[in-house]
């Protein structure tokens, strides 16, 4: 029956545009579009105005961009004095009319705007693509940032945990997927399809991605995995192009070595958290030899908080530069109270800990631009993951082991 209604609505909707009424090459200004889609009560029009809207935006320029972002952050949000009137209304009685009198005036009609967009097939990818055109135009502007919180706030509904399904990605994998990959690795670039196939076909490399049935072709997220006998504690060891393979059912440790966010629409939209659990979860079940779930992550922002303090440590100084990055992972922090770094705080915002530091871990030119070369193994300890997580979120109790206290604490004196 949906495919047979999916049917019914393309021809219904093709025969609406060939009519000549609300068809995609609709040259009215967006105003007028907005108003169109707004008033129209029929399904198969609604369509065929949000196609519209879609397509003129889509071959927009960016002042016609943020044009429209403009109209939508100023002609279409909420009238304050609606709702104090509505708010008053149901103060002096909480009746399911003066309730929902009250949730129409609070919620600006730009909400109601984008879900309508959203009933054309492939929409949901040309919002993700539009938000992120917000997020690049609206930078520093209020009125756009406050149109961003209504993209947000869908955004987290229509991205649930819920609806996004997990996928492996192997060699075998189709090879629009396989280039995805490549193109969206941010953490260590992979250079080639051999070092795609080196990161993918051995028995001890895993690599998986959320998809979400809207956007079926383009990963949301991935997190590539090394299966270890021990904690790895250098990245060009991890990737080294003449390793030896492991048996999978001979490791004993789990390394997440790389995440990567996919798309730019879908920034603040965290999913990170769950592929982590996910994918360690689904590890531990397929390999009952796994008893470690480690990272082994970078520290952005460790080079620059370091070259502020370079009278405190030569950077070729290994147990200082240790010593020193622990402090920071565990000390450094924002005026919020959270950790500086951001990788820091989206690992023990997870309900990680700070597990070991690593100097020399990672010799590249962006490594040793960005922390001096020393990465970090943040702990997924399954059992104590929860209750990481509370205490950080209710105190920012920063979880760590015994070996980053005592180098956390041997720093100390080593900064002003």
């Amino acid at each position: 029956m949906t495919l047979l209604a999916d049917l019914l609505s393309t021809v219904f909707e093709r025969r609406y545009n060939r009519s000549g009424r609300g068809a995609v090459d609709d040259d009215r200004p967006f105003q007028a579009l907005t108003v169109d889609l707004m008033g129209s009560t029929g399904e198969v029009s609604g369509v065929a105005v949000a196609r519209s809207i879609l397509a003129r935006f889509a071959r927009a320029d960016d002042a016609e961009k943020r044009a429209f972002f403009h109209h939508l952050a100023e002609d279409m949000t909420i009238l304050p004095s609606a709702v104090r009137d509505a708010l008053d209304a149901y103060e002096q009685g909480q009746t399911k009319n003066s309730y929902r009198a009250f949730m129409m005036a609070a919620e600006p009609p730009r909400q109601e705007l984008i879900r309508r967009l959203n009933q054309v097939p492939g929409a949901t990818k040309a919002l993700v693509a539009m938000r992120a055109d917000l997020l690049r135009l609206g930078r520093g502007e209020p009125a756009l940032e406050a149109l961003d919180l209504d993209f947000r706030h869908l955004f987290a509904s229509w991205f649930n945990r819920g609806f996004l399904v997990l996928r492996p990605i192997n060699w075998e994998s189709p090879a629009h997927i396989l280039e995805k990959i490549i193109a969206y690795e941010a953490v260590h670039a992979i250079d080639s399809w051999d070092d795609l196939r080196r990161r993918l076909e051995p028995a001890d490399r895993r690599c998986f991605a959320f998809f979400h049935p809207a956007i079926p072709d383009e990963p949301l997220i991935f997190v590539e995995v090394a299966l270890t006998t021990g904690v790895p504690s250098s990245i060009q060891d991890l990737l080294a192009e003449d390793r030896a393979p492991l048996a999978a059912e001979d490791a004993d440790t789990a390394t997440f070595y790389s995440i990567s966010n996919c798309q730019a629409g879908l920034a603040s939209i965290s999913f990170g958290n769950s592929l982590i659990k996910q994918v360690a979860a689904d590890l531990s079940l397929a390999l009952s030899g796994l008893k470690t779930f480690v990272t082994l992550s970078p520290i952005p922002g460790f080079g620059r908080w370091l070259d502020d303090r370079t009278d405190t440590a030569e950077p070729d100084d290994a147990d200082r530069l240790k010593a020193l990055a622990a402090h920071y992972l565990t000390s450094a922090k924002r005026p919020d109270n959270l950790p500086l770094d951001p990788v820091a705080r989206f690992h023990l915002g997870n309900g990680a800990e700070v597990y070991r530091v690593h100097a020399g871990a990672d010799t590249s030119d962006k490594g040793l631009r960005e922390s001096h070369g020393v990465m970090v193994n943040y702990l997924y300890d399954l059992e104590r993951v929860s209750q990481n997580h509370e205490r950080f979120a209710s105190a920012q109790e920063v979880a760590m082991s015994s070996e980053i206290r005592s180098l956390s604490a041997a720093a100390e004196k080593l900064t002003p």
